[in-house]
């Protein structure tokens, strides 16, 4: 079932067996659970409702202001590892 998933979407990025595609799926929901995740994506989904104007650009909780994908999801140009485990601005 996972290797018709893999080849049906655009975004996928890995090339996995369906096994390993099976357990990377339910790591990531397991992740996308947690309360930190829940709270940073309600937080967004509230400063786009505010901000209808910003639409396509990421809500960056460590610098608190939107930025563009790229920009956000790169960290700066620095990657991502470094902010592991840091602290946001959830207001």
């Amino acid at each position: 079932m996972a290797f018709e998933l893999r080849s049906q979407s655009p975004l996928q990025k890995q090339k996995l067996s369906p096994l390993a595609a099976k357990k990377k799926a339910a790591r990531d929901l397991a992740y996308a659970k947690t309360d930190d995740r829940r709270i940073k994506k309600a937080h967004a989904q509230r400063m786009h409702r505010k901000n209808p104007g910003k639409k396509g650009m990421d809500y960056d909780h460590e610098d608190g202001r939107f930025e563009s994908v790229k920009q956000n999801r790169g960290n700066e140009g620095e990657g991502t590892k470094k902010e592991s485990g840091k602290k946001y601005k959830i207001k």
